[in-house]
């Protein structure tokens, strides 16, 4: 895979083409990271006490485990566009008290948040990759299949969000959001998302990045 940049196209194109992505959401390829990370120092330490604020939450670990899992199958080249096309923040100060949330040009990715002790998952999605005819009418959703991707039908609700083609998806407990990772046709869903996003050009949340967070992200 080529290393330069081609400097005429947006978001991922630069480094991916077209091919390059549509196998990486098949799951037909590895895509080949940078070595090295891209680090503002500056930016690390901003966030320093929000992540040992983090750590001292009962769900601390939990959350860790499914934000790695998350980066490994979810984020294409994550070290070579870390912060520029993606990011990662650490108890951001929004009225919905996420825990962490990933974001992605103007978009938010996924959200992971407090459900008592445990924890509930929020994914943005193409409304088109979960319906009957692969449209996005909201009429067709399929409902029986977004349950069986959780390990019990309670633990899985959904949303609309505004815009054309958007679909949120909430799942409960840690176990239902493994399974639901784990669903080769959600996956792809969400690497199809993701890369829609980082194609539109630069991360508008790079400001608020944790670096603290995406070492965990980046693991494995």
């Amino acid at each position: 895979m080529s290393t330069t940049p081609r400097r005429s196209s947006t978001g991922l194109r630069q480094f991916l083409n077209l091919e390059q992505q549509r196998n990486w959401i098949e799951g037909k390829t590895n895509l080949r990271d940078a070595d090295e990370r891209s680090e503002s120092m500056e930016l690390r330490f901003k966030y320093v006490a929000r992540f040992q604020k983090l750590l001292r939450r009962p769900q601390a670990q939990e959350v860790l485990e499914i934000l790695r899992l998350y980066g490994q199958n979810c984020i294409p080249i994550p070290r070579k566009s870390e912060r520029h096309y993606w990011s990662v923040s650490c108890l951001p100060s929004t009225s919905d008290k996420p825990l962490v949330r990933v974001n992605a040009s103007w978009m938010e990715l996924f959200t992971l948040y407090a459900d008592g002790e445990g924890i509930r998952a929020r994914f943005l999605v193409h409304l088109s990759d979960f319906t009957t005819d692969h449209s996005p009418a909201r009429g067709h959703l399929d409902e029986p299949f977004l349950e069986h991707c959780v390990t019990t039908p309670e633990d899985v609700g959904y949303f609309f969000p505004r815009g054309e083609d958007i679909f949120g998806i909430n799942v409960r407990g840690s176990a239902s959001i493994h399974k639901f990772l784990a669903t080769r046709h959600v996956l792809r869903a969400i690497r199809r998302f993701n890369l829609t996003h980082m194609n539109r050009g630069r991360n508008a949340y790079q400001a608020s990045h944790c670096y603290s967070l995406a070492d965990y992200l980046l693991e494995g």
